[in-house]
């Protein structure tokens, strides 16, 4: 029996409790926070030799086998030869997953731009992209070659000149799919490191692993405080928290569709978050069946059900307007708009990372190969956030050329503001070119 919260939005503590149901505690275990910064300093102070004891204690690598950083770098034939390992038809699937990936960021590329004004000055922004980027994977037994893609390709399309991957290898395995994905996508480098000693040595450099200017990607605990720990001294992505969909239902879909779809989100682990919203009562008992029906089948049931019990929901809305008030405040990562009309209602749609439209659109194929990136915001910051991008991989700096014309206009008006400011150095500054001579 699957007991998941009903929620109805007639009930007048409707809007508290969805808060309590949206509420995460993203405390910071304190004994993991001391272990990994433990671990920066020294990765910090002794470069090579403490990512090689931390490879051999922690990933169970043979000192035998890796006794130096070298040994740890995998290298490029052995990427290309993983690809070339593939079954015809997984090759076949990563190669059309990254084309599209590759294709939908091409559209995001942006260069810079300028103009002049009647007086000469010009103005404008130059958008140079990152020189060297750092890409976590989880490894070992876990393949994630989907991630690979989706980090790696908007930062090759965005002109990174050298991507440094590291993925762990616990006891010396190596997953396949995820070297492939990296010959694939283009990663100039990869080292068989994992945990918090890897972002160490992509934040700070060491003898072997070059330092980087920005670290995106996904991992566990440890990799996500490590990079929290390190921002400021390098850029990172984001830091996600549990995987979340919130699914608006007018009724017309089948049950089955969106019931496999709020599985797909709640088998990542206990603490994912699915919701499914609708002003149809029945429909939504509908889904519950499916559910029950379904259930028994998924390998990963024993989580699903726990994600679903934690934290999932069904609420009642009193009409769709409603139901997408309500997604716009939950701002999930996914939203699914399983509505009979779904384009009459994607713009008011104000606060999603990913909107998947109309039934046929599952958050799965997103998730894999639909084009546009599957790293996205969580836990609500899609109301400031967006999807990891080819901007993401970008700066941008200002261009700015007075000419001597511009430099009395303007003069007199940074000087008059300067003035106000109370500082005079930036006043005489501009009133040095208000003529020829120093005033």
């Amino acid at each position: 029996m699957l007991n998941i919260k009903r929620l109805s939005s007639a009930q007048p503590n409707f809007w508290a409790a969805l808060e309590a149901l949206l509420a995460f505690e993203d405390a910071q275990d304190k004994s993991i926070e001391t272990t990994v910064a433990a671990i920066l300093a020294d990765v910090k102070r002794r470069g090579d030799a403490a990512v090689l004891e931390y490879a051999w204690r922690l990933d169970r690598l043979d000192a035998r086998a890796a006794p130096n950083m070298a040994a740890l770098e995998i290298p490029r034939a052995e990427l290309e030869a993983a690809l070339r390992s593939l079954a015809a038809e997984r090759c076949a699937a990563l190669e059309t997953a990254a084309a599209r990936i590759r294709r939908f960021h091409e559209k995001q590329a942006q260069g810079g731009w300028q103009y002049t004004e009647a007086d000469g000055t010009m103005l404008g922004q130059k958008v140079t992209p990152l020189q060297r980027v750092g890409l976590y994977v989880p490894g070992g037994k876990a393949a994630y070659p989907s991630s690979v893609l989706m980090n790696a390709i908007p930062a090759k399309v965005a002109g990174v000149a050298e991507l440094i991957m590291t993925v762990p290898t616990p006891d010396g395995e190596k997953n396949q799919l995820v070297l492939a994905a990296a010959a694939l996508a283009g990663v100039d480098r990869v080292f068989a490191v994992g945990g918090a000693q890897a972002i160490a040595a992509l934040a700070f450099g060491t003898e072997t692993v070059p330092r980087v200017d920005k670290i995106v990607g996904p991992g566990n605990a440890y990799v996500a405080c490590a990079k929290r720990q390190v921002f400021g001294v390098v850029g990172i992505d984001m830091v996600a928290g549990p995987s979340e969909i919130l699914v608006l239902a007018d009724g017309s879909a089948n049950p089955d569709w969106v019931a496999m779809d709020l599985f797909s989100q709640a088998e990542h682990d206990e603490l994912a978050q699915s919701i499914l919203v609708s002003p149809d009562v029945a429909y939504l008992d509908a889904v519950h069946a499916s559910m029950e029906n379904l259930l028994p089948a998924m390998p990963r049931r024993a989580i699903i059900l726990a994600a679903l019990e934690n934290r999932g929901a069904f609420i009642a809305a009193r009409d769709l307007a409603e139901a997408v008030d309500i997604a716009n405040r939950v701002a999930p990562e996914h939203l699914e708009l399983a509505l009979r009309e779904a384009d009459d209602w994607v713009e008011k749609i104000i606060n999603a990372g990913a909107i998947f439209i109309g039934p046929h659109t599952s958050e799965s194929l997103g998730d894999y190969c639909a084009g546009p990136n599957h790293v996205l915001p969580t836990s609500g910051s899609a109301r400031f956030s967006s999807p990891l991008g080819v901007y993401d991989f970008q700066k941008r700096s200002s261009l700015i050329r007075v000419s001597a014309s511009g430099a009395k206009t303007l003069g007199q008006v940074a000087a008059t503001l300067a003035d106000g400011e109370g500082l005079p150095a930036h006043a005489a500054s501009a009133r040095f070119r208000l003529t020829d001579k120093p005033c």
